[in-house]
């Protein structure tokens, strides 16, 4: 279990990205090697937001001065599901790129 930086709330290392400072960057640790000291956050746009808010990743990540976490949000907004307006998450029907979804048996 881990606490993400952005809400706060504990959960999974599954479901959590690591972040490290890297040269005055925030970068994801996608396999989680990187050395240094990591830092947490759902791959949410409002936990980034309240982390970037909060200032939380210079005092997470130890680090001097501030971050640049530009490669994070890209990050975040490329995992991120975008949903068609008027259709909730969980919907069946296309995925992203259009292309139908096989239901499940």
């Amino acid at each position: 279990m881990r606490t993400c930086v952005g809400c706060k709330r504990r959960a999974l290392i599954g479901e959590l990205l690591r972040v490290v400072a890297v040269a005055g960057r925030v970068v994801v640790d996608g396999r989680r090697r990187l050395p240094g000291r990591g830092a947490w956050l759902h791959p949410d746009p409002d936990c980034l937001a309240k982390a970037e808010r909060r200032r939380a990743f210079p005092r997470a990540l130890r680090a001097t001065g501030a971050l640049d976490a530009r490669e994070v949000r890209e990050h975040v907004g490329l995992t991120t599901t975008h949903h068609e307006p008027g259709t909730s998450p969980g919907s069946r029907g296309t995925k992203e790129a259009g292309r139908p979804v096989m239901s499940q048996p």
